[in-house]
């Protein structure tokens, strides 16, 4: 059980940090101002899952497949390239934009489809195939859609509330900073256990 648990706290952490400023915190809102909340909490819910399901395999299979060590080192520089590939920033193109305003389908469904297609390859899902090499899978997959399904819902709920005045240099350097600190520390594990 304590496994368990700290794969879904850790998992949770990290992908609700990742999540600030990203794309689709802003397709989360987009979807909201046309739809009700719920909808758009339970397509988003649907397609995250799906995704983190697949990450989580992918993970599971390398952790078991690669030394603790070597995973370790690599995830570490791969959480330095999410810190600055938060800083980098996400912003929605103008077809991602058109098809959140414009869609006819039921909310449900396209939420969950321009979600599904957005997290593909996204920092989130790689974020999560990374912490499943070093967690166990199931409380990493939860973990990782509840950090995600939170941090959308948050995006919701301030964007109704303060509408478009985001703090959002405090949230992308806040995320980056966090990145990079998980970063270092997988290293400097990773250099312990190989020396």
């Amino acid at each position: 059980m304590e496994g368990f648990l700290v794969a879904l706290v850790v998992s949770f952490g990290v992908i609700f940090v990742a999540e600030l400023g990203d794309k689709s915190q802003l397709m989360a809102l987009t979807f909201a101002t046309r739809f009700k909340p719920v909808p758009v909490l339970i397509g988003i819910t649907v397609a995250t899952a799906v995704v983190h399901l697949a990450s989580v395999a992918i993970g599971y299979g390398l952790g078991a497949a690669l030394p603790t060590e070597w995973i370790s080192l690599v995830a570490g520089v791969a959480f330095l390239g999410f810190g600055a590939w938060t800083l980098r920033g996400d912003t929605l193109t103008e077809e991602e934009k058109r098809k959140a305003e414009k869609t006819s389908k039921s909310a449900v469904v396209a939420v969950s489809i321009a979600f599904f297609l957005a997290e593909l390859g996204d920092k989130t899902m790689l974020a999560t195939i990374t912490l499943a090499t070093q967690y166990g899978w199931f409380g990493t997959w939860l973990g990782s859609t509840i950090g995600m399904v939170a941090a959308d819902a948050l995006a919701i709920l301030v964007g109704r509330l303060l509408g478009r005045r985001l703090p959002e240099k405090a949230i992308k350097y806040g995320a980056a900073v966090l990145f990079a600190i998980c970063g270092l520390w997988l290293i400097l594990e990773a250099v312990a256990q190989l020396t």
